[in-house]
């Protein structure tokens, strides 16, 4: 099939072009003026005029039908990537989870069942639990099966937390290897005792869920995680980092040379501990780990962005219904399930970043489309606009203004928490693989469409 996308301004990380876009077999052929002598021949004609074409998005961090806190989440592979690419995002790379006493290839395997649903393409991060010799030596064979990132926790003891010991062997088994370490960096233990204090105390309301995670104990993990990556001699890449704190240890490492990287999600640049403190239960809506911050810490994440010291936006998008789900916590806030939805969100909220002169244009596309896919082995296939590269491509119109609302967002979760939110910009046609998946408010695209992606190592780490 051959599509010829014309009249738009092509955007990439490097360069913001008038060109036209032609696309065969599911790729992009050519990208420039004057492609085809005649339309003849071709399949379809896309006209972006005012338009800007831009790479799908690719989210590296999200949790469809992740067990969590006595719940599931509200999205399975199948309503959240089809969510997703409703929002310009053409690629997710999920969680696997290796559950205990269990082995690494029983939870991908578990993995690779739920994501028969997807939508879109994905890959996979794999979570270990219990770091011993055997799920060592599996990380080394998941690697030669695009399993090329693992996920430790410093936080949720009992849960998913891990010591330091296990944690400093798994980065040096990853130095090994070339697998990339993703750490929550939380500090687990002294935040379990506060909530244990604030409990007794009888401060059970969702706001105290911030007050028990202060951003002081994000930064000693953040900087702690460092420390040992470096004596493991491996990178190490932070996930959902949420406050200023873990930006300053993020800095300090990179000051010394060390590869170390991280990632914010759009909560944290627009939502705050206020949220959290609305009246009644409301602030169940916005509770999730690390938690949302006091909205001064937002310009610094911004910045964080501008500077380099932040490489990618994710989303950390872990849907819980507020009915029936949220609400398992009242009069207890450790028992709401923690995670936001957002997938469907992402791009357009981080796109009012060039609207209100937070970051440029191309640096929209690298955070939320090239780099992603560096960082998580999935370039030179997925990220950018360019001859050979997969046709995920989002036809954006920049001067649609809309309302966000759970009424009419295509996530499975009952609220959103921009709700009644005025923005600009919407991802009008989205394509994967040359296939029209968004052409409006019309889905085109089945249960079961996406295609696993095998993941190289990183191309930040080389």
């Amino acid at each position: 099939m051959r599509t010829l996308i014309k009249n738009g301004t092509v955007v990439t990380a490097a360069e913001t072009s008038h060109a036209d876009v032609l696309i065969a077999d599911e790729r992009v052929a050519a990208v420039g003026v004057g492609l085809v002598e005649s339309e003849e021949g071709l399949d379809r004609v896309i006209d972006a005029t005012d338009r800007y074409v831009m790479p799908g998005g690719v989210d590296v961090h999200t949790h469809f039908d992740l067990p969590f806190g006595g719940s599931f989440c509200s999205d399975d592979f199948g309503t959240g990537t089809r969510a997703a690419a409703f929002g310009g995002t053409t690629t997710c790379v999920d969680f696997a989870v290796q559950d205990y006493g269990k082995t690494l290839r029983e939870g991908l395997d578990t993995w690779f069942q739920k994501a028969e649903k997807a939508q879109t393409d994905y890959g996979l991060h794999m979570i270990v639990r219990e770091v011993n010799d055997q799920t060592l030596d599996e990380m080394d064979g998941l690697i030669g099966e695009g399993i090329t990132s693992f996920k430790l926790f410093m936080a949720y003891p009992g849960v998913f937390m891990l010591d330091d010991a296990s944690i400093f062997r798994a980065m040096q088994r990853a130095a090994a290897s070339g697998a990339l370490i993703l750490m929550h960096a939380e500090n687990g233990g002294p935040i379990n005792v506060l909530v244990d204090q604030l409990l007794a105390d009888g401060k059970t309301d969702p706001q105290y869920h911030g007050i028990s995670r202060p951003a002081a104990m994000e930064g000693e993990a953040v900087h702690r995680a460092f420390k040992l990556a470096e004596l493991a001699g491996t990178p190490a890449y932070i996930v959902h980092l949420s406050s200023r704190d873990a930006l300053d240890a993020v800095r300090e490492a990179r000051d010394r040379g060390l590869p170390a990287f991280a990632e914010t999600c759009p909560q944290y640049l627009y939502l705050s501990h206020d949220d959290m403190a609305r009246p009644g239960f409301e602030g169940s809506k916005f509770v999730c780990s690390p938690p949302l911050r006091p909205a001064d810490h937002q310009e610094d994440l911004w910045a964080g962005l501008r500077q380099g010291d932040l490489q990618v936006v994710s989303t950390d998008h872990a849907p819980f219904n507020y009915k029936g789900q949220k609400e398992l916590g009242v009069g207890n806030f450790a028992k709401i399930p923690n995670g936001l939805p957002s997938v469907e969100d992402r791009f357009t909220l981080l796109f009012q970043g060039v609207v209100n002169g937070h970051i440029g244009l191309s640096r929209f596309v690298e955070l939320a489309s090239t780099a992603p896919a560096r960082m998580m082995g999935l370039y030179p296939r997925k990220g950018t606009i360019a001859a050979g590269f997969d046709a995920d491509i989002v036809v954006f119109d920049p001067n649609h203004e809309r309302t966000i609302s759970a009424e009419t967002h295509h996530m499975n979760v009952d609220y959103s928490c921009y709700e009644g939110w005025t923005v600009k910009g919407l991802p009008e046609i989205v394509m994967q693989r040359g296939t029209v998946l968004v052409e409006g408010d019309e889905w085109h695209g089945k249960e079961g469409g996406g295609k696993f992606l095998p993941r190289s190592r990183s191309q930040f780490l080389t």
